[in-house]
């Protein structure tokens, strides 16, 4: 079950690289971007990664988008994101089916609706939502028509309609899953080969799995409190990742903070490549 016993303050953002067969995840308070058995160490917030091609992924910081050689260990800046506010870095993020990234900011502090999300397609970076306050659950239906995600403090889960023709929402978000009769507190989350949608829930220690139309189908419980972000990848795409968080807890578990893989009888989505 375990698949990295690296400890990370923040655990995030897990990519499974179609073409490496490998997972890559952050620690964002740690600044680091890692694989089992290695790790890149940055200077300032990473969190959330797509794969341009086999060596390079575009990664999101506190200050922008850049491109990660993964080979080289070298970085080509892309454009900035929210570079001159000190209290905001990048959150979640998850490339879309049109060769898009999406990418949620969020206050370090968790300030109060000091984030946004935004999407960055084709060389354009525009800001999507306002005044978010933890950016997450940013992913997207197999068929592309459609994309999710959540303000984590408002316990609801929203869906948003595509464009055919090139990914950019049209019309309002609208509510698609509300999880405050539970209490539950929606993290990252995924969508699955048959329109499943796997969510960490902070706090609770799973990834639960709902149907396509919002009803609860199962959950997968974890050994670590703060869940926070799952992925799919391994043989045939049934093998379901997770990402937690040490931050805050006790030392006396040891399993807070690593990263968790589960056989599962689901079959996820490859990861989309981003289109430059």
């Amino acid at each position: 079950m375990i698949h990295d016993d690296t400890r990370c303050i923040l655990g995030e953002g897990p990519l499974w690289h179609p073409r490496r067969e490998d997972l890559f995840w952050f620690d964002i308070l740690g600044k680091r971007l890692y694989r089992k058995g290695q790790h890149w160490q940055f200077g300032d917030y990473v969190s959330a990664a797509g794969w341009v091609d086999t060596d390079r992924l575009l990664v999101a910081d506190a200050k922008g988008l850049f491109i990660f050689d993964l080979d080289t260990g070298t970085r080509d800046d892309l454009v900035a994101l929210e570079a001159e506010n000190p209290v905001t870095r990048s959150n979640d993020g998850r490339a879309d089916p049109f060769g898009g990234f999406w990418i949620g900011t969020m206050g370090i502090n968790a300030e109060p609706g000091a984030g946004a999300i935004y999407r960055y397609y084709k060389g354009e970076l525009r800001q999507l939502f306002a005044e978010i306050t933890i950016s997450n659950a940013i992913c997207f239906s197999p068929d592309g028509g459609h994309a999710y995600f959540a303000d984590t403090p408002t316990r609801r889960i929203m869906r948003q309609r595509l464009s055919a023709k090139d990914g950019w929402p049209e019309g309002d978000p609208e509510l698609w899953l509300d999880l405050t009769a539970e209490g539950l507190s929606p993290d990252g989350a995924v969508v699955d080969a048959a329109g499943n949608f796997w969510n960490a829930q902070w706090g609770a220690g799973r990834v639960a799995c709902y149907g396509a139309d919002g009803t609860f189908r199962q959950a997968v419980d974890l050994p670590a409190t703060q869940t926070t972000c799952p992925a799919f990848g391994g043989p045939e795409l049934r093998t379901l990742f997770c990402t937690s968080a040490a931050d805050g807890l006790s030392e006396d578990d040891p399993d807070h903070g690593k990263t968790f893989s589960v056989h599962v009888d689901m079959r996820g989505q490859e990861e989309h490549q981003i289109i430059l």
